[in-house]
């Protein structure tokens, strides 16, 4: 008969202990995370209400602009000798029927004559009014204060109606984009905090739910939210990228007990 060897004091103490410590170590808890876009609060295509030619560009690719501050501008010499003449007719026409309206007092005009110089003086107003408003069209404003994210023309080359010319973005504040699994609308809501943490810096920001979009994806079974960032982080810019944070957001999962 092979004799069975004893085990050694050692040997019993370690695997008594292992069990034990097993049972002291707390478990890790799993936050649930879910990826998520930094965007830009506003952004915008700016592209050419006419046909004419680039002469000026006063903001170059990542220049600050204000709201209202011109970025492109347009040949626009023949626009606006058009409105010079269009106002000397005006002041032309608006003196003859002046002369009309006091000659048909004197009944010297007749009042088809004093109409007809009335219409003509409106004409040329209107005309003003139209060559004003082609005047305006002969720069490019930033709608709002932001950056210009990219610039598609080159100063004097000519450009046609609609054609896309050059890209501003809102970023004096950003906002979270994300996915979040349908599940979770039970526990995440509008207002609920939540943290972000960027790849590209490392670190960690806090945000709000904002909005949630009022339809789930059917396909991907996941819903849209947008969140805001609390402040404006220096280090942030639109298009980097991270993981959102939401403890506890997942529903509880009960254990299989098989009987």
């Amino acid at each position: 008969m092979t004799p069975v060897p004893a085990s050694s004091p050692a040997d019993t103490s370690v695997a008594a202990s292992a069990p034990v410590a097993a049972m002291l170590k707390a478990p890790e808890k799993k936050l649930d995370e879910v990826r998520v876009l930094i965007a830009a609060e506003g952004e915008s295509v700016l592209a050419a209400q006419m046909a004419g030619r680039i002469v000026g560009i006063s903001a170059k690719l990542g220049d600050r602009v204000n709201q209202g501050q011109s970025i492109l501008r347009f040949d626009c010499d023949e626009q606006q000798a058009r409105l010079n003449m269009a106002r000397a007719e005006s002041d032309g026409a608006q003196k003859v029927y002046e002369a009309k309206a006091k000659l048909q007092s004197m009944q010297s005009a007749s009042l088809l004559e004093v109409n007809q110089a009335a219409a003509e003086a409106e004409k040329f107003k209107a005309q003003i009014q139209l060559f004003q408003a082609q005047l305006r069209l002969c720069s490019i404003n930033a709608p709002f204060s932001g950056r210009v994210t990219k610039l598609r023309i080159k100063p004097y080359e000519s450009v046609v109606v609609g054609q896309q010319l050059v890209e501003v973005i809102n970023d004096e504040k950003l906002k979270v984009q994300l996915n979040i699994p349908s599940l979770w609308l039970a526990r995440v809501k509008a207002g609920n905090p939540f943290e972000v943490r960027i790849d590209e810096t490392g670190k960690r920001y806090e945000a709000t739910v904002r909005r949630i979009n009022g339809k789930v994806d059917a396909v991907s079974q996941s819903v849209e939210i947008e969140g805001e960032l609390v402040g404006r982080p220096e280090d942030l810019l639109p298009g980097m990228s991270g993981v959102a944070i939401f403890p506890d957001a997942a529903p509880d999962v009960k254990p299989d007990v098989k009987k």
